[in-house]
């Protein structure tokens, strides 16, 4: 079973800073969580896993899971291996950032096939940028796109961005878990 507080407790000790960031959605931020440092760490990948399983239990459960590499994969490889160990597997999946330059060309690689109904992992979202470019890449390959999950939800915009396209994020923690409180307006 997920413990949350275990999962607030790792995250505070390896995954927060504080200081000038830039994230990847180009914004400037005071706060930085790294997800690699937990998704990485053996028992930050159970927890992560434990916890995105409990959340999928909980409604409509996918063919597979993945996302947008690199930051995805670990996710990807922890829910599928906890997956099997729980007795419900789910495949996984990842999406390219560029397509391979040989073979298939593809950008989506795996077991799944068009028409397979998928989850979205991400490690953390802020505007949801990289998820909504996996999702566009998902669908183009035909897969169906039936949830979208994170570890952390900085509620900077990416939940609302994911509502206007018809999906709806659903995460472990949010940044108010870290006593954190979210610009104006979230």
């Amino acid at each position: 079973m997920y413990d949350k507080s275990a999962l607030m407790d790792l995250m505070r000790a390896k995954a927060l800073r504080f200081g000038e960031f830039v994230l990847a959605s180009g914004k400037r931020a005071s706060y930085y969580l790294d997800g690699k440092q937990i998704t990485l760490d053996p028992e930050g990948a159970r927890l992560v896993a434990e916890g995105l399983l409990d959340l999928l239990a909980q409604g409509d459960w996918p063919d597979a899971v993945g996302g947008m590499s690199i930051g995805a994969d670990p996710i990807t490889a922890a829910v599928v291996t906890m997956s099997a160990v729980r007795g419900r597997p789910v495949r996984g999946f990842m999406v390219r950032k560029e397509p391979k330059g040989h073979g298939t060309g593809q950008y989506i690689e795996g077991p799944v096939q068009p028409g397979d109904r998928v989850a979205i992992v991400e490690d953390v979202v802020t505007t949801g940028g990289s998820s909504l470019q996996a999702i566009q890449r998902a669908e183009a390959y035909g897969l169906k796109v039936i949830r979208v999950l994170a570890i952390v939800d900085r509620m900077e915009g990416g939940a609302e961005a994911f509502a206007q396209r018809g999906y709806r994020l659903e995460s472990l923690l949010t940044i108010r878990d870290f006593g954190i409180q979210p610009p104006t307006g979230a």
